[in-house]
């Protein structure tokens, strides 16, 4: 489809013809409850697909296990290190195989079958953690093994996350989708409230190696929901050079302006916003004089709020003003980055961390709603693994800066100014973008 509109914006109101002639998709009426038994099953209406749901709870035991390494994780690198460059080295090197090895996930899993990819993300995965869970557990733990692992964490999530996002569209219907992207945010987002809290029972009552040993073994319940699944992946089309379909998405995207534009719009919500989570553990400790618990009690507060807003996003579904709210979300993202940074009051803090996790879900969740909507199947794991280059790129790149510039001046004047440029980009887009453009309803 060629594009015509100048403001990049502008291209996310248009809806391809075909989109427009299949999609069943429902739009919020203001007329309908907020409340009750029909919004209920409105939220849940991915659940629906008897798929959908074993992969859904599967991956929700199997995220609740990652986050209590991510917890334990930081804290043994603050540990061995107390330095805030290492705790953002360690996410960078986890992130860096996205921006290396996502788009040829993304051929991989246009090429072969998608279920099966995630199962060998899933084995590599539950190999590390266990092997890190050895290490610590014989005392022969050391900086450059904690890294290395990471990075081959994130080479296996690099061939994943295309399939599974690619995955995803063939368990549920389409009108249900965007319900399905929520559903699976609150899956995710749930663990990161119940992960952390208990990671940090866990690590005072039994621990580090109980919370890394844990998360080993929640992939076998993930590896057993994708072996449970009914779908399976149709003939692939004939076999070109991975030159040739790799070049094929990146066309497909250069092409489509909507898409460029959410990329970049989440490139620099991930760079800029995700460093916050990774000070964490410094905040608790330097900030607020406290330990472990308390870093755990703030992941937590940023993870409730998540949940709170893919509720929000899976209710909506799709509407006619996704493109205004991406932008909005971005904005309150950036003041409350500024709000954190100032706070030197826990309670408040923490009541920030809420607010700025629901704001960070419904920009996101949102924006990858609009690219799941446009995508057509064929291209789907080249094109999402090209927005998680840059959507998941931006994490690594965030943390490494922001490491650098916490280490001389203090994460909490990085943060702030993370905010501030963030409120800016957020700003060029509403005064450039006239009237901001979403998908037409139906």
């Amino acid at each position: 489809m060629r594009e015509v509109e100048s403001h990049p914006l502008r291209h996310l109101r248009s809806k391809p013809q075909a989109l427009a002639k299949t999609d069943s998709a429902v739009t919020p009426d203001v007329a309908q409850p907020f409340a009750g038994p029909r919004a209920f099953q409105r939220t849940l209406r991915a659940f629906g697909s008897r798929d959908f749901r074993i992969l859904w709870f599967g991956s929700f035991a199997s995220s609740i296990g990652t986050w209590m390494q991510n917890v334990a994780e930081n804290w043994l690198v603050l540990s061995l290190t107390g330095s805030a460059f290492f705790l953002g080295l360690d996410a960078f090197l986890q992130q860096l195989p996205i921006l290396l090895f996502t788009v040829l996930g993304g051929v991989f899993a246009d090429r072969f079958d998608r279920r099966k990819t995630l199962l060998g993300s899933q084995y590599v995965q539950m190999t590390t953690a266990f092997s890190l869970a050895i290490l610590v557990f014989t005392g022969s733990v050391h900086i450059w093994q904690i890294l290395t692992l990471s990075f081959v964490t994130g080479f296996a999530q690099a061939f994943g996350g295309p399939a599974s996002q690619a995955l995803v569209p063939s368990l549920v219907t389409k009108d249900a989708l965007p319900n399905a992207i929520a559903l699976n945010s609150i899956q995710f987002n749930l663990a990161r409230v119940v992960g952390p809290l208990l990671a940090g029972v866990a690590l005072a009552a039994v621990g580090m190696v109980f919370c890394i040993s844990l998360n080993g073994f929640s992939f076998l319940v993930v590896i057993a929901a994708l072996l449970a699944l009914h779908v399976r992946q149709g003939p692939a089309a004939p076999h070109r050079t991975f030159a040739v379909e790799l070049r094929e998405g990146i066309s497909y995207v250069w092409n489509q302006k909507s898409v460029l534009a959410i990329a970049f719009l989440a490139a620099s919500t991930t760079f800029l916003a995700f460093a916050v989570l990774t000070f964490l553990p410094l905040f608790a400790q330097r900030v607020f004089h406290q330990g472990v618990e308390l870093y755990s009690r703030l992941l937590a507060f940023s993870g409730f709020g998540s949940v709170i807003g893919a509720l929000a996003i899976g209710w909506l579904g799709r509407h006619h003003r996704m493109g205004l709210i991406a932008v909005l979300g971005q904005a309150a993202v950036g003041l409350l980055l500024i709000g954190f940074g100032l706070s030197k009051v826990i309670w408040l803090s923490e009541l920030i961390l809420f607010f700025m996790g629901g704001a960070l879900l419904i920009t996101l969740a949102t924006m990858s709603s609009l690219v799941q909507l446009v995508v057509p199947d064929a291209l789907r794991g080249r094109v999402m693994s090209i927005y998680m280059m840059a959507f998941r790129g931006g994490m690594p790149l965030g943390s490494l800066v922001a490491g650098f510039f916490a280490s001389r001046v203090g994460p909490a004047l990085v943060v702030g100014a993370n905010g501030a440029i963030l409120m800016a980009i957020a700003g060029v887009f509403l005064l450039r973008g006239q009237a901001l453009a979403e998908p037409e309803p139906n």
